[in-house]
């Protein structure tokens, strides 16, 4: 008995209460900011501009500095002075509290915008080190990367833990993906936080604590955060952006149809459904290849049986107008003689127990090894693989899946596995969210290389982190093929946009399982507008390309996937925005009507804008009447298919037929188009056609062009320009081309809607003949370099 109340001793002995980080006991001054002495701890306040601010909390001084997110974590000029009991930049006042040490932030005209929670601050528990803080009344979040639910985080709590979540359930937490960046909004102020902390990070908005309080945490590590203080979301999202990378242009042909499936079995299979396209006209310019090609799933191999002659067959797709991507996962099939295992084994590249032993864990190719990706020479050994199996095959595009990393039955790898090496060991507990980013990392470096460096390599993965952008596309894993599953798709990619990933897509008409006819339908005209348009489904499954729904479906599938085709110069300057800004493709409505409650609602959260001026209102299968919500009280709103004019500013009912998706389009708005082509290797019939329509106000539209394949953008061998609109004035001005690249466009077809009294048009003061089609005014004339003036 006495040992049993010793036992229970010990054990009282052994709970911790939590401490904070106490009061300020010195301060001087650091590189780019200011460092305190705490009673319990060591911080650092320091500015990246006068909008970035990094807070970084630790038990002791930190030895090192890392960062998987951001390339560059040093600050490279003096923004931050102090002043009192405060540091301020040119946009920011930072105040101390130094009894006990808390810090809250205020924009320059004095507002609050966010702060320490006065009672908790920063505390531990043990290593579990939390931030609480403030929340205002009424404040609201948008964010945080891959999450599930509404629009707005307001009372959800979240876990940042890379899970294969197989036909995730709508309110599924954690999936695949974990980017701790959110944006809080209130009292016409807004602000940014991103926590660079790779562990099982929590969070909690207001769920399960008072209505004053909110809360960010880890287990272990640094409370290391940046506060984005920017007056505006855009301005936010750019600052998030230019610490954690924004993605390179993407290839052309990636922007085309993708049509994948777990289960083209053969060579023969794959050929048949590339050649089934062009027989039919549907346009599509990728096409995937998943496990079966492999060698026994094994990773750089190809099935001998089944896919004998890679690179005949790949040339034979290239030559119909199609790129493929394979699949590729982290797992190294244990088999004597395979030289991925032989290699990996004999230069120690493996995660490993304590003591050195390689972990196994079982996926498809059975008992496997997985490579160390967090470090760089094995990324390197990684990324040569590629070369004889895929590039030297022409393959151009690849698939990183599995990388949570996974292994089957759902279970869990051991958080004991080691990682790096030397002083850089560490553990999945520390990793496990950067292991798929880190993966695609290695895959997109090395296929880069492999292709001879000046070759865009397309590289998709599933697991992901904050600064995955600069690497890959993100997709967000295994869906099902359900109207909820539809519409949460979209405020998932809506919220990775906001989090700095544009590129982003889903399983279009959903992987596990049979979409019906009528989701299939409304799930690919959806699919025209997400940045990533990509039908997949898996083994077993009804097959979902586009013609598998009978005739009259596949008659619509023509129009809609052209529809995509035809948007694709505006699409492709709004991934050369996304590139230069940090703006996403895909808008939740809050990033420009921020202080409109309406926009953060159920019923209207999954809307968002395509670019900048066109609102995609998704809807159901179900509904052929919608209740659809046009931001921006005095703007109008054309209907995309009719030009029928609303007003925005309030709700309205439409109709929503399967042939005819909510979308509208900004009055004063201008949209460059192409005719529909096949693939993105055709050339067209060569005309420009720019939609413009009539409004009170008008706009500018940033327009550009590149060779669609290499990095030679980079050198300025891009084709850009700016269009105005100026309906006060009655003119439409293309701007003088910074003509690095030469257009591919011979002509110019200026297309009005909305026109009243549209005559006597002069272009460069020469009086030129309107022309009518559908109702429609348009004028057309020879492209040029220099500027371009339509009045009238």
């Amino acid at each position: 008995m006495a040992a049993l109340w010793a036992g229970t001793s010990v054990y009282a002995q052994s709970t911790r209460l939590s401490e904070q980080a106490g009061n300020v006991v010195q301060t001087h001054a650091i590189p780019g900011g200011y460092a305190f002495q705490l009673d319990n701890g060591y911080a650092t306040i320091t500015a990246y501009s006068p909008t970035i601010i990094r807070v970084r909390v630790t038990k002791e001084t930190p030895k090192t500095d890392f960062s998987y997110a951001i390339d560059d974590l040093t600050p490279h000029r003096s923004w931050i002075k102090a002043e009192n009991d405060a540091l301020t930049t040119d946009s920011l006042t930072i105040k101390i509290t130094k009894t006990p040490f808390r810090v809250s932030f205020q924009d320059k005209k004095g507002n609050f915008l966010s702060g320490d929670d006065p009672a908790l601050g920063i505390s531990w528990e043990g290593p579990q080190v939390t931030s609480y803080r403030q929340m205002a009344p009424g404040e609201k979040f948008i964010g945080w990367g891959e999450k599930t639910g509404p629009l707005d985080r307001r009372g959800q709590s979240f876990v940042n833990w890379n899970t294969d979540a197989y036909g995730y359930a709508e309110d599924k937490d954690p999936i695949y993906g974990s980017i701790p960046f959110f944006i809080g909004v209130h009292d016409k102020v807004c602000y940014g936080i991103f926590f660079d902390n790779t562990r099982k990070v929590f969070a909690n908005f207001g769920g399960g604590v008072d209505d004053d309080r909110y809360y960010f945490g880890a287990p272990d590590g640094d409370m290391n955060y940046y506060f984005f203080g920017a007056s505006t979301v855009p301005g936010i999202i750019a600052d998030y952006t230019s610490l954690t990378g924004r993605t390179p242009m993407p290839p052309l042909w990636s922007l085309g149809y993708q049509q994948c499936r777990w289960g083209y079995m053969t060579e023969q299979e794959l050929l048949q459904t590339a050649k089934t396209f062009r027989i039919k006209q549907i346009p599509a310019d990728v096409i995937y290849l998943d496990i079966q090609y492999m060698d026994h799933y094994k990773v750089f191999t190809w099935n001998q049986e089944r896919f004998p002659h890679p690179k005949e067959m790949i040339d034979s797709l290239k030559n119909m107008g199609f790129d493929v991507v394979t699949i590729i996962d982290p797992g190294v099939k244990i088999e004597t003689g395979y030289k991925a295992y032989e290699e990996g084994t004999a230069k120690g590249f493996f995660a490993r127990y304590p003591g050195g032993k390689p972990y196994i864990g079982t996926v498809w190719p059975g008992r496997c090894n997985f490579p160390d990706f967090t470090r760089a020479e094995v990324r390197a050994w990684w990324g040569d693989n590629f070369k004889a199996s895929h590039t030297d095959n022409g393959i151009r595009g690849f698939w990183n899946d599995m990388n949570e990393p996974a292994v089957l039955g759902g279970k869990e790898i051991p958080t004991v596995v080691e990682f790096g090496t030397g002083n850089n060991r560490t553990t999945l507990a520390a990793v496990k969210n950067v292991f798929g980013m880190q993966m695609a990392r290695a895959t997109f470096e090395g296929t880069k290389k492999d292709m001879g460096g000046n070759e865009r390599p397309f590289n998709l993965t599933r697991a992901s982190y904050a600064g995955i952008q600069k690497y890959s596309a993100v997709w967000t894993g295994d869906n099902r093929p359900e109207d909820e599953h539809m519409l949460l798709g979209y405020r998932l990619l809506n919220s990775m946009g906001l989090s700095g990933v544009p590129f982003v897509g889903m399983d279009i008409a959903g992987f596990s399982g049979d979409a019906s006819p009528d989701l299939f339908v409304r799930w690919m005209s959806l699919g025209v507008y997400a940045p990533l348009y990509r039908n997949h489904t898996a083994i077993n499954n009804r097959y979902h390309e586009p013609w598998e729904y009978g005739e009259a479906t596949t008659e619509i599938m023509r129009h809609v996937i052209g529809q995509r085709y035809a948007l694709l110069p505006y699409l492709y300057s709004a991934f050369y925005q996304a590139h230069k800004t940090g703006m996403p493709v895909n808008r939740m409505l809050p990033i420009h009507y921020t202080y409109d409650s309406a926009v953060y609602t159920d019923k209207y959260g999954t809307e968002f804008e395509f670019g900048d001026n066109l609102l995609v209102c998704p809807v159901d299968s179900k509904t052929m009447i919608a209740d659809v919500y046009l931001p921006g009280k005095g703007t109008t709103w054309y209907r995309f298919s009719t030009d029928e004019a609303y007003p925005g500013g309030d709700s309205q009912f439409v109709g929503s037929p399967l042939t005819d998706l909510p979308v509208f389009v900004r009055a004063g708005a201008i949209i460059p188009e192409q005719a529909v082509i096949q693939d993105t290797k055709e050339a067209g019939d060569g005309i420009l056609y720019l939609h413009v329509w009539q409004g009170a106000t008008g706009s500018s539209f940033d327009y550009y062009e590149d060779d669609g394949h290499t990095y030679d953008y980079e050198q300025g061998k891009s084709y850009r320009r700016q269009i105005r609109y100026d309906p006060g004035a009655r003119r439409i001005v293309l701007g003088k081309a910074d003509a690095g690249y030469p257009t591919r466009f011979s002509k110019v077809r200026v297309v009005l809607h909305g026109a009243t009294g549209w005559d006597n048009v002069q272009i460069n003061g020469k009086t030129t003949r309107i022309s009518q089609d559908q109702k429609l005014y348009f004028v057309e004339f020879n492209n040029s370099n220099d500027p371009i003036t339509i009045q009238w």
